[in-house]
């Protein structure tokens, strides 16, 4: 990829500036080629990479090389872009928002600081990965789950700071955080909560602190470069037990929410429960060609017969209880019972008991696991996806209100409906996801055209998206509209405040410092 510099930052200050940073990290961690750049690329982009492209890339090891990173780039007015390990697919991965900013890239921060198996934290750096972490605890022979989102390719702190979802009791990501080091965008250093008294034992463990709470403040912002965070963990429960619902028609998923949002704000069923469409089962059976080999979205009838010939239903409801066995038997009778007023065939049951081995893919039991990543293969081709993602009150009403919807604009674009919903308890987050291949143009001007429509009309309806494509960040900011955009203009005075010039990944989620708010209209799909 060509070189893109910095707005405003001659071809001459920015080598000074690269030479600055390699005087903090070593020569070897500043990457200015065309082939690094190319590394940090958006690898799902919907269209050319080159739209969103890094001008360079720096890896400090600590927070102190982070501080000193930070603070010559307040010098040099050389922007940055902090990743955790660059593995956002469908969300933009390493690329940044605003053209030419240097990449901060933090995966050589990789270190388990802390792990308590009594009291069921951790604490880790920004690089840690899933994978990384779940070892450790094995190695560690510790009794304790983390829970992991659908593709656990990607760093711990990342996903949570991004408010990724998981699948277990613990699948709020960014609600397991509790006391974060961050370094804030004039190179000062800042530890949130109790972490804000020199060794205050409960750092980690109680999620507020003395006055204003900090922790979310770091979430999907621009405000600060997290370095570290508490991350609480799941005991490992002494048996589990999964039910396995096939849910026959599309319309059904109204009573199937109906049944389930009681028994989950109860406390009856602890999860987040995970209800894809059928085609979330198929793209792990072949590729689409395997099953529909013309261009246009599979009809209607022709779902019907894979739905028969594959013994699949539309939808399909996993059920996971988590604790004492006889306290699970009481719990399963009760689920049973209530989804077979609508439902009459029984469900499967898998059991796991303490000693049992553990399946190798079960996002419900805490396993990572990049199986999900072979979905992009579906289309053929240079594959890729973006995930289209409203929040909806999780009643029956507003999920069946809202697949209509989306399936109704889809279908317009004569493109597959692939839809999921994770219930949470109040509330849904609905993913609708679009595959398409990277190298045929007219795939891809009918994604942005599509994309587009979906967030205008859930808008209309009262629904936003809670996480997007960096193509997408201002747009989405639009719809929060209340009072003449306040939370963008509350965003925005926090951030010239902090950080005045605009130093810490300007544009992230729509929130532009004084300093680069002229570039606002750059880069959106």
């Amino acid at each position: 990829m060509k070189l893109t510099l910095p707005p405003r930052i001659s071809p001459q200050q920015f080598d000074v500036a690269l030479q600055a940073f390699a005087g903090v990290v070593g020569k070897d961690w500043v990457m200015s080629t065309d082939a690094d750049r190319d590394a940090y690329a958006d690898v799902y982009a919907p269209g050319s990479a080159e739209q969103w492209p890094a001008s360079a890339a720096v890896a400090p090891a600590s927070a102190e090389e982070v501080q000193a990173i930070v603070r010559l780039a307040n010098q040099h007015k050389t922007p940055l872009w902090p990743v955790a390990r660059g593995k956002n697919l469908g969300y933009g991965t390493a690329a940044p928002r605003m053209a030419g900013s240097v990449v901060l890239d933090l995966g050589r921060m990789n270190k388990v600081l802390e792990l308590d198996p009594k009291l069921a934290y951790c604490v880790v750096e920004p690089g840690v990965g899933f994978f990384d972490l779940y070892e450790h605890i094995q190695r560690e022979k510790a009794p304790l789950w983390l829970s992991v989102p659908g593709n656990a390719w990607g760093s711990v702190i990342g996903n949570a700071l991004e408010h990724g979802i998981g699948y277990t009791p613990y699948g709020l990501h960014a609600r397991n955080l509790c006391g974060i080091e961050a370094v804030l965008p004039d190179g000062d250093i800042v530890r949130t909560g109790m972490g804000a008294m020199k060794g205050n034992a409960s750092w980690h463990l109680f999620p507020m602190g003395y006055g204003p709470t900090w922790d979310l403040a770091f979430t999907q912002s621009n405000f600060g470069v997290v370095t570290r965070a508490g991350i609480w963990l799941q005991p490992a429960p002494e048996a589990s037990l999964e039910l396995v619902f096939d849910i026959p028609e599309a319309e059904d998923i109204r009573w199937v929410v109906d049944t389930i949002t009681p028994m989950k704000i109860s406390g009856l069923i602890e999860q987040n429960v995970f209800i894809p469409s059928w085609l979330g089962k198929m793209v792990l059976l072949g590729q689409r060609k395997d099953f529909w080999d013309k261009p246009s979205a599979i009809p209607d009838w022709r779902v019907q017969e894979l739905l028969k010939e594959h013994k699949l239903g539309y939808w399909q409801v996993a059920l996971r209880l988590y604790g004492e066995e006889s306290v699970i038997k009481a719990k399963a009778e009760i689920i049973k019972a209530a989804m077979k007023k609508n439902l009459d065939v029984p469900p499967q049951e898998n059991w796991w008991r303490t000693g049992d081995p553990i399946s190798a893919f079960d996002i419900t039991m805490g396993i990572p696991s990049a199986v999900p990543l072979q979905l992009s293969d579906w289309i053929g081709g240079r594959g890729a996806h973006m995930g289209f993602s409203p929040v909806v009150p999780a009643t029956g009403a507003h999920v069946l209100d809202q697949m209509k919807r989306s399936r109704r604009i889809i279908d317009s674009f004569d493109v597959d409906f692939y839809a999921s919903f994770t219930i949470n308890g109040r509330f849904a987050n609905n993913v609708n996801l679009l595959i398409f291949d990277r190298d045929q143009p007219q795939q891809i001007a009918t994604m942005k055209k599509l994309f587009n429509a979906l967030i205008d009309e859930s808008a209309k309806a009262g629904y936003a998206e809670y996480r997007t494509h960096l193509g997408w960040m201002d747009r989405v900011m639009d719809t929060f509209d209340f009072n003449d955009h306040a939370l963008r203009r509350f965003n925005e005075k926090v951030k010239d405040a902090l950080d005045p010039n605009g130093i810490i990944a300007p544009g992230k989620q729509g929130v532009w410092p004084a300093a680069f708010r002229d570039q606002a209209k750059e880069g959106r799909a």
